[in-house]
């Protein structure tokens, strides 16, 4: 799965733009911009739609890449339900990272779809 990040590197090298000529062009530094595309930081709207400018492609083409699910719905969730609240502190006080929470989730994808096959056939 593509990532917010690398679908703005993809975009960048089709332009043969440097990392650095794309920060300058968008008024941010070359450390942001590579934090940005190595996913360790995200843009906001604003500097998001600067760069599609930039590289040629839409807000919506850029933002259908950012795999964050929204902050309000984060805290939504876990101030509704004590469980949701309670397995994300356990997810970040054990260490979790995202590749250990992506199995993890694979796995539950993988019960569901067992378990639907099994009710359907």
């Amino acid at each position: 799965m593509k990532t917010l990040g690398d679908r703005i590197r993809e975009l960048r090298e089709a332009l043969d733009l440097s990392l650095r000529e794309l920060a300058r062009m968008v008024d941010v530094s070359a450390a942001f911009l590579s934090d940005v595309e190595l996913g360790r930081r995200f843009p906001s709207d604003e500097l998001l739609a600067r760069i599609a400018k930039k590289l040629k492609t839409t807000f919506e083409d850029l933002k259908s890449y950012d795999s964050r699910a929204p902050v309000s719905e984060i805290k939504r969730r876990a101030t509704t339900s004590p469980a949701f609240g309670f397995m994300m502190r356990r997810v970040v006080e054990e260490g979790v990272d995202a590749e250990e929470l992506k199995k993890a989730l694979e796995k539950v994808h993988e019960e569901r779809r067992r378990k639907e096959q099994e009710e359907s056939g």
